[in-house]
């Protein structure tokens, strides 16, 4: 596995990546309508190249094909981290997140966590401050707003 910097050209690819991880891999916590709210297949690439390219985004890549992918600001938001579905539980987001910590130099780093996601960043040392219901196209999504101590 290789991790290489975000490419404008990467963005289509972390497009469908995003589409096809939510809707295979968060099935078992979110109902079709929450699939379909949250990745409705309808990105705006500009936006999105745009919020990669401002952020400090990476990309994991196996035998030549992005894999998975992952964002964080300057502020230690982590933003996204989504990898594709035939390569969970490979160490691949493992080797993501510790890439994007290693970016930022801040004392907390704070991401929004799916259902999904809760344990994996758990068991990096990420602790849910508050369960919260995120409106997306009418649909309510249940996320966690979870922090990391970071020595900067």
């Amino acid at each position: 596995m290789i991790i290489r910097h975000y490419e404008p050209t990467d963005c289509e690819d972390l497009a469908n990546l995003f589409y096809h991880t939510v809707h295979t891999i968060n099935a078992k916590d979110y109902t079709k309508e929450q699939l379909h709210a949250w990745a409705t297949g309808k990105i705006d690439l500009e936006e999105w190249n745009k919020s990669l390219s401002e952020h400090y985004a990476v990309v994991a890549l196996e035998n030549n094909g992005i894999v998975g992918f992952g964002d964080i600001d300057q502020s230690g938001y982590l933003d996204r981290l989504y990898v594709y579905k035939d390569y969970q539980r490979r160490g691949i987001a493992t080797a993501i997140c510790d890439d994007l910590e290693r970016a930022v130099k801040v004392d907390k780093i704070v991401t929004h966590a799916s259902i999904t996601a809760k344990p994996f960043f758990e068991q990096r040392g990420f602790k849910a401050i508050k369960e919260q219901q995120v409106v997306r196209n009418g649909i309510a999504l249940t996320n966690y707003v979870m922090e990391k101590q970071h020595a900067t």
